[in-house]
């Protein structure tokens, strides 16, 4: 109580937040109930039939839930392997420019698609990836065949990948840059005398210097492995790369909201939901003890 009555007023600052996260997080989680039930809207979640684990066990069932499942985790994976590699190079090259003002200039300039929302993006890369749009008109230019980015299973994941990764690899670099800021100056004077170049300095000093931070980027990355960017592919997909473009939001968006199958989305969200859960454990835990990093 000594302790509450000194900091009671933080406590107060924090209670608008903890109540809207109660209202909208906790308290919506009762829905949870629906993918349980053979859930009809006009019914309500008391009237509607119990059907146990039926949902979950028609998720596997379906080819194209199975199909959807695959989808998210390779889009995933290949974001989160490149959203790292990326930055990771990008940062030791920008760190090597020694003109502050043109290091600079370049950082803001790749830091900038992060604020454009995919909606307005979406619009952008539909027009110049179009059968006639800029892109396969400079393809023209060389001799290649127009190609169908958007509306092609074979061609889709590539863009999608290579878009979120130009969106977002220069917020990403921030990182590394923060980490290559802490590293001791001292290090590259004495490999300097040594007679050690850029190269070696690179090599055996910055790279091994960001290790622990790649690591713990990588592992926390973990937990959204099955979060393959609803905002992106609901943008940029079309029924024509369903087959490899449909991830788990966006079927369940189908599902639960255009096809009215509430209680199969509900079942599919809390498949997500937990299986997240248990890596975003196992990612904290892999931090921890490869990088020495917690929060709590």
């Amino acid at each position: 109580m000594r302790s509450l009555r000194k900091t009671w007023p933080f406590h107060v600052m924090l209670l608008p937040a903890v109540i809207f996260l109660i209202i909208f997080s906790y308290i919506p989680m009762g829905g949870i109930i629906m993918a349980f039930q053979d859930y009809k809207p006009w019914l309500g979640i008391g009237g509607s039939e119990w059907i146990g684990l039926d949902n979950f066990r028609y998720l596997f069932e379906r080819e194209d839930s199975v199909q959807v499942i695959w989808n998210t985790l390779i889009i995933a994976v290949l974001k989160m392997v490149f959203n790292l590699l990326v930055p990771f190079g990008f940062a030791i090259l920008l760190n090597e420019i020694r003109q502050v003002g043109l290091q600079r200039s370049i950082q803001t300039l790749v830091y900038l698609p992060h604020f454009l929302s995919w909606v307005i993006l979406g619009g952008i890369l539909i027009d110049l990836l179009a059968a006639d749009g800029f892109a396969n008109r400079v393809l023209g230019m060389i001799g290649i065949d127009p190609i169908f980015f958007l509306g092609d299973n074979n061609w889709f994941r590539f863009t999608v990948v290579v878009s979120d990764v130009w969106k977002e690899f220069g917020y990403n670099t921030i990182i590394f840059l923060a980490a290559l800021a802490g590293i001791n100056p001292s290090l590259y004077e004495a490999a300097e005398m040594d007679g050690a170049g850029r190269w070696k300095q690179t090599l055996h000093i910055t790279v091994p210097s960001l290790l622990p931070m790649v690591i713990v980027v990588g592992t926390l990355a973990l937990g959204n492995v099955l979060n393959a960017g609803f905002d992106q592919i609901f943008n940029l997909y079309n029924p024509l790369v369903y087959e490899k473009g449909d991830i788990i939001d966006t079927f369940v968006y189908r599902t639960a909201i255009l096809n009215g199958e509430m209680g199969f989305g509900t079942a599919i969200g809390l498949f997500k939901s937990v299986i997240s859960m248990i890596l975003i454990l196992v990612s904290y835990r892999l931090a921890y003890k490869w990088a020495g990093y917690r929060i709590f």
